[in-house]
């Protein structure tokens, strides 16, 4: 446990953090996986599925929950899944 004032402050700062980020990385996982469930079986509302996960993907990488590459990334192999089976 730290004893500085300042260490202590940190500590719950990084906790509150921590806690706030691992909701929106699951959210985010979420997502990609309704959109990949969506694509796999090819139905009506896939579009939406795939927009709303780019969306979720945006959103994370503007908060810094994952890098802006791993964002493009993400949104590319998606997107490139989508156009396959939409094709």
């Amino acid at each position: 446990m730290p004893n500085i004032k300042s260490a202590k402050k940190r500590v719950l700062v990084s906790k509150a953090n921590y806690e706030r980020n691992k909701s929106y990385r699951s959210a985010l996982r979420t997502a990609v996986k309704k959109a990949d469930a969506a694509i796999d079986a090819k139905s009506e509302n896939m579009a939406e599925a795939v927009t709303a996960a780019v969306r979720k993907i945006d959103q994370a990488a503007v908060k810094g929950i994952i890098h802006k590459n791993n964002a493009a990334r993400k949104k590319s192999a998606l997107v490139t899944r989508y156009n396959k089976v939409k094709a």
